[in-house]
């Protein structure tokens, strides 16, 4: 049955303002949005005499806000256990003395579930519906990390990582053993190259909308793989279409090293095109801090996404990544947590944070406006949103991906709706957030053991 949620709606159709709905109604039917309006009668136009028995359900959330779910476009899941830890370290000792044993351990599926079950409840917590997820070389606990987004119901695309060289033995893999137990992941998600449509009881499909949890092709870094190893992944993302993930131009340390491995390569962005991981199939890169001339058009002229993470970038040293010149060049963005290179999983906060880089970017540049909220909202949502299909807004035909913020605590009567959910974004938490959509369903929380 179709249901129809009343609330004051807020969204953002276009990056330069709110669509905001006082008291309004947004329709919703398997999975999708059917309609959004600010009566039922412009929502329900009468073309004849109205039926006694409504052939919709109507829940009423009062006076509480009703705006898109949070996306986090780049997350290392198994690092959640050292979140917070090691913040004095730029990224290439960071990942060598606690990222890389950290992610060792994962070999012990048990202690992989016990850590996965845990950062997925706080994604939760934050109304992350939708995440773009690096997991570790391991196959076994990367199938279960995908089990688990699937029993949660929330939507993911998780990597199983490519890594065989510049890393510890234990993540070490060599090429054939990575094909084969990526490919294992792949026939979980009945992924093929001549059949799509096959159901499965860990992908179920919804309507004919794609499985909400997918495998994604994810070389760690260029540092970290051969060419044999790049080129085998970009092999695999032609012949089953699938995204690619990975990162890029974090640091500049990192961009001389790739210098150095890939001498024939014109840019960063373009040791990843020539072995076909830069745009081919849809590709999001993490960081983007030094994309500039050569790399930058590449990266337009092939459509690759921008995750930006701006924690992380501050955290390790990296530098503040250009978003109001990658925005203005029509680049599309995201956002990330980049867990535990940041250190916070809370969405909201990196958009807070991504604005005052961009004013931290205005101070050096007065040609470059700073982010504005709606902006940086778009930007988490819809933008974000692109790269699962049609999702991160209330627009007909996208995908319901929702929360529901009870900011009675934060003195809403005082406020516009619109400055009552920038006052929500900037200091408020998971408490107020009373319900949480992904594609229609509402999503329970998820379960710690």
């Amino acid at each position: 049955m179709k249901k129809v949620y009343k609330a004051h709606i807020l969204f953002t159709k276009e990056k330069t303002r709110f669509e905001v709905l006082e008291n309004g109604y947004v329709a919703v039917e398997d999975g999708k949005v059917t309609g959004v309006a600010s009566s039922l009668d412009e929502l329900f136009p009468q073309s004849s005499a109205p039926s006694s028995q409504p052939d919709y359900e109507l829940i009423d959330f009062g006076n509480k806000l009703l705006i898109p779910a949070m996306n986090d476009m780049h997350v290392h899941a198994p690092q959640v256990h050292n979140q917070g830890v090691a913040m004095d370290l730029e990224l290439l000792p960071w990942l060598q003395n606690y990222t890389f044993p950290e992610e060792s351990k994962y070999a012990d599926i048990h202690y992989a579930e016990r850590m996965y079950r845990r950062f997925l409840h706080t994604q939760w917590l934050f109304g992350t519906m939708r995440s773009v997820v690096f997991g570790t070389v391991h196959t076994e606990s990367t199938r279960k990390l995908m089990h688990l987004y699937q029993e949660a119901g929330m939507g993911a695309l998780v990597g199983k990582v490519a890594m065989n060289r510049n890393c510890p033995d234990a993540l070490c893999e060599d090429v054939e053993a990575y094909v084969e137990g990526q490919e294992s992941l792949i026939a979980d998600a009945n992924v093929s190259t001549h059949d799509r449509s096959v159901d499965s009881s860990l992908f179920t499909l919804h309507s004919s909308l794609p499985p909400l949890v997918r495998p994604i092709i994810t070389p760690r870094f260029v540092p970290s793989c051969t060419p044999e190893l790049l080129r085998a992944c970009g092999e695999m993302a032609k012949k089953y279409e699938l995204p690619v993930q990975s990162h890029l131009s974090e640091n500049t340390s990192e961009i001389a090293w790739v210098a150095e491995l890939e001498p024939e390569s014109e840019s960063y962005g373009d040791a990843y095109n020539r072995y076909g991981l830069f745009g081919q199939t849809p590709t999001i890169m993490a960081h983007c801090v030094w994309t500039r001339g050569q790399e930058l058009e590449l990266m337009k002229r092939n459509g690759v996404m921008v995750a930006h993470c701006p924690t992380s970038n501050f955290n390790l040293s990296s530098g503040m990544a250009p978003i109001r010149t990658l925005l203005d060049e029509g680049v599309r963005i995201g956002l990330g947590s980049d867990i535990s290179g940041g250190h916070d999983l809370n969405m909201f906060r990196m958009l807070v944070y991504a604005i005052q880089v961009s004013k931290m970017h205005y101070q050096l540049d007065h040609d470059k406006a700073f982010l504005t909220l709606p902006e940086a909202f778009w930007i988490a949502t819809k933008s974000a949103g692109s790269f699962f299909g049609k999702v991160g807004s209330f627009e007909p035909g996208y995908e319901f991906d929702a929360l529901v913020i009870d900011d009675a605590v934060l003195y809403p009567d005082e406020y516009s709706l619109q400055h009552r959910l920038e006052r929500f974004i900037y200091v408020g938490d998971d408490r107020q957030i009373v319900h949480r959509f992904c594609r229609g369903e509402e999503v329970k929380e998820p379960a710690l053991v």
